[in-house]
């Protein structure tokens, strides 16, 4: 297995040979000091070129990515400004990410993205950039706005999925929680631990690195929400997970000034109480 050193080297060395790639930025874990290391850890390069249209030969002819090693399997995506990126998945676990974007983009991405190291810069078009650092990745301390609606979500999407599970309708009630109520729920834990830390902190991609950020206790049971298709354990989950609810959000609420919706907070946990005792083919509760 390469060495970090070797496999940028090893990109640098293919990029370098093509005139209209004027610089190269590595972004995302291996940019972030704070971030866990490990072997499988993503090479995320941004090349920033003169014209994109030139940059298509990549797509036409992609024999290029045989260099880098024995190929697993390659996803190629376009984005919105013409960009485009080739996730390139190696048999030896070397993953990367090479995306092609307009240099007239450059300063604002920067801007836009505070874990970026320079690996490449033709012409010292970056110019002066901070240390690469998690500055654009800290949770943001929500507005009363956002707080009143992931309150508000989290409470009428219990309802939503009481109905499916007393329908046996498991596919739909699944999505409803795993998606959007255990997302809702990710979202008031990072809040928790954000606020502590005074709004300074990165919980990762997906809130994966909360399980080094809240006692021990607390993340166990956070994780004891998520739930298999069971649909008895299902209700189970559905049930206990207003008293978590309760048990981070009021405090929470207290330390920011906004308030906790106890009235939602009462009125779903009775109503969907009274659906999970409804019998099969009731015409009413």
């Amino acid at each position: 297995m390469q060495t970090e050193k070797e496999i940028i080297a090893s990109i640098l060395h293919f990029i370098k040979p093509d005139q209209n790639i004027k610089v190269a930025i590595l972004n995302g874990s291996r940019a972030n000091p704070n971030a866990p290391k490990d072997f499988m850890q993503d090479y995320d390069i941004a090349l920033y070129v003169e014209s994109l249209d030139e940059a298509e030969k990549y797509k036409n002819n992609q024999n290029w990515q045989s260099k880098f090693g024995e190929l697993v399997i390659v996803q190629q995506n376009n984005f919105d400004d013409n960009a485009f990126i080739f996730l390139l998945q190696y048999a030896d676990s070397l993953r990367i990410d090479l995306s092609f974007h307009d240099l007239k983009t450059l300063q604002t991405k920067l801007k836009n993205d505070s874990l970026s190291i320079v690996l490449y810069d033709v012409k010292q078009l970056v110019g002066d950039i901070s240390k690469s650092n998690e500055s654009t990745y800290f949770v943001q301390k929500p507005t009363r706005q956002e707080w009143d609606a992931t309150l508000n979500d989290i409470w009428w999407l219990q309802i939503c999925v009481a109905k499916e599970l007393w329908r046996n309708e498991i596919p739909l009630a699944k999505k409803l929680y795993d998606v959007y109520i255990m997302n809702q729920l990710k979202t008031l834990v990072t809040w928790t631990i954000a606020n502590q830390k005074d709004w300074l902190v990165n919980t990762g991609n997906g809130g994966k690195w909360l399980k080094d950020m809240l006692p021990e206790a607390l993340y166990n049971e956070y994780l004891s929400f998520y739930s298999s298709a069971n649909i008895d354990e299902q209700w189970d989950k559905l049930l206990h997970i207003g008293p978590f609810i309760q048990q981070i959000a009021i405090p929470l609420s207290v330390k920011l000034g906004y308030d906790y919706p106890l009235v939602y907070d009462e009125n779903v946990s009775h109503y969907i109480q009274r659906i999970s005792t409804l019998r099969k083919g009731a015409a009413h509760l």
